[in-house]
Order: structure tokens, then sequence, then C-alpha cells
């Protein structure tokens, strides 16, 4: 006999258990422990010093998310966001409101956190102008130029909500964004799926989709863009493209299901090991090399990027 639900509860009619508390928690720098070894070239990379060029002048715009070390009264190791851990601590910043995490979900956290993705950055600027911020202050703080904050920030205008919430969370370049909005709703929804679908989000492959758009599909920017700049050497390079993406699924099809089986067993295999919190404290000692390409493994969606 099945159970019924009433209304919007789950079943057996208890709220869902929250895993983070109600409220952001202040601890001190010190006690955040960090389970990855972040290597030099990450720190002398441009996404490190635009984090720290932020942090400095506007402070943190996304609080880091960390969990209780358990049997410990003091102390939390970090989940999410170690390079904002690392630059409060090289600024020498002694406490920071941190998201707790009830569950402990050390090791599979990342998993489920978006990326950097443009629509991410776009919404982390939108945040930071909404709270006072202007868009001169995070070009400076960021090492941008004003128009490009101010770009990132129109980023979804014109994008209807559900082809935007399709590209959340992927890599999709900001030129991608323009090709759409040359295009109605219902087509931009087909174009997203078209490009989740074979997850391809290249410039190209946008421009691709927007060429091959009927003219019914397109806004007016979009039609009178096609009929200037629509020719047949342009038409031939997207049957090109289309038929060269054809050919590169079809030489995987046959390998591709025995391939993902067996990923997939040594993926649940090493995140079952993750999940033991004595394994992990003995790789980072012992062998931090493989404890970051187990979870590198380990938090992957996408299995084709292994």
């Amino acid at each position: 006999m099945t159970k019924e639900r009433d209304g919007n509860k789950p079943f057996g009619g208890k709220p869902p258990k929250s895993a983070f508390e109600g409220r952001c928690r202040r601890v001190k720098v010190d006690e955040l422990v960090a389970l990855k070894t972040i290597k030099q070239s990450v720190l002398d990379s441009m996404k490190y010093q635009q984090i720290r060029a932020s942090v400095k002048e506007v402070g943190l715009v996304e609080p880091p998310v960390i969990t209780p070390v358990k049997g410990k009264s003091q102390g939390y190791y970090v989940v999410d966001g170690h390079l904002r851990v690392a630059v409060l601590k090289e600024l020498g910043i002694q406490e920071v409101d941190c998201l707790v995490s009830d569950d402990d979900d050390t090791y599979t956290y990342n998993k489920k956190v978006n990326r950097l993705a443009a629509v991410q950055d776009h919404k982390m600027i939108a945040r930071a102008i909404e709270q006072g911020v202007s868009a001169e202050r995070l070009a400076k703080s960021l090492g941008l130029a004003e128009e490009t904050i101010k770009l990132k920030f129109r980023l979804l205008n014109g994008i209807c909500p559900e082809a935007a919430e399709l590209l959340a969370n992927v890599n999709c370049p900001a030129k991608v964004f323009e090709m759409l909005r040359q295009m109605k709703p219902v087509r931009q929804m087909e174009a997203a799926e078209l490009m989740v679908g074979q997850k391809n989000f290249t410039v190209q492959f946008a421009m691709a989709l927007l060429a091959s758009s009927t003219p019914e599909q397109l806004t007016d920017k979009g039609r009178a863009r096609e009929s200037s700049a629509v020719s047949v050497e342009s038409m031939a390079r997207v049957e090109r493209e289309l038929a060269s993406l054809q050919t590169q699924i079809s030489a995987i099809e046959d390998s591709y299901g025995p391939d993902v089986l067996h990923l997939t067993i040594v993926k649940g295999y090493l995140t079952k090991i993750l999940e033991n919190a004595a394994v992990v404290k003995w790789l980072a000692s012992n062998q931090p090399e493989y404890l970051r390409e187990f979870q590198r493994i380990a938090d992957m969606d996408d299995l084709s990027g292994m």
C-alpha cells in the first residue's frame, strides 16, 4: 500500500532536514582546515589574483562553506572556497562569515556546487551592484574594464528564464548569449537544449544554430543580421560544422557504453572511499597527489571529461 503525500509535504509529513545552518557563522580564519593543496601555479593565476583584488577591495561576495571537525570543539574543514580562504590568510584577515554545512558531506559537496560560469559571474556582479558597489569599484577590484563589468551585468537581458536556467551551470562563453538574444524565447530554449544535449557550448555552434533558425524564430535584430550576413558560404560552414559534430558522435558510439560503465564503477568506488574521513586524512598526509586526483574523479558529473 502506497503512502499518500499531504500537499507539498514529504512522505511521513516531516519537513526535510536542511543541509545548512539558517545563518552564517563567524569563525576565526586560523580554525579553517583545507583538505586540498593549492598549487603555486594556481596562486600565480589570474583567477586567484582577481579573487585577492576583489576581497581586498569589496570583501567577500560569497561566504566559504565549512563543516565542523568531528570530535573537536574547534576547527572546521573547508568544503567549498579554498581559494577564498587562502586569500583571507594571505591578507591577514582574522575572522570570516561562513556557511556551515550540517551534513557530513565534506568530500562530495563540490560536485553539487556551481562553477563560476558566465551566468554565475553575472549573478555575483549583480549581487554586488545591488549591495551598492559601483561598477567602477568592481572593475578596479577584478582587474577588468568598467564596460566589461556592465556587459556582464546585462548578460541575461533579452534571455528567457528557461534558457538562462539551462545554461546556468555550464562553462558557456558570454558571446553565446549574444547569439541567443537574436532568437525568440522558444528558439532560445531549443538552442539551449541542443547545446546541453550535445555538450557543445562553443560560439561556433551557437552561430550555427542562429544561422539555421527560420525568420519566424528570430527577433527583428536577428532577421536584420540574417538578411545582411547570411550567405551561401556561411550556410556551407554551418553544414560542415554540423557534419563534423555528427562524425565525432558516431566515432565514439561503439565504445561509449562500455567505457561509461567502467568509469561509473570506478567513480562509485572512489566516492565510497572518500566518504571515510580516516582514509582522506591518511591520503592528505601521505599521498596528497593521489587524493587530489581521486577527489577530481569523484566530483565529476560529466564522465566524458575524464
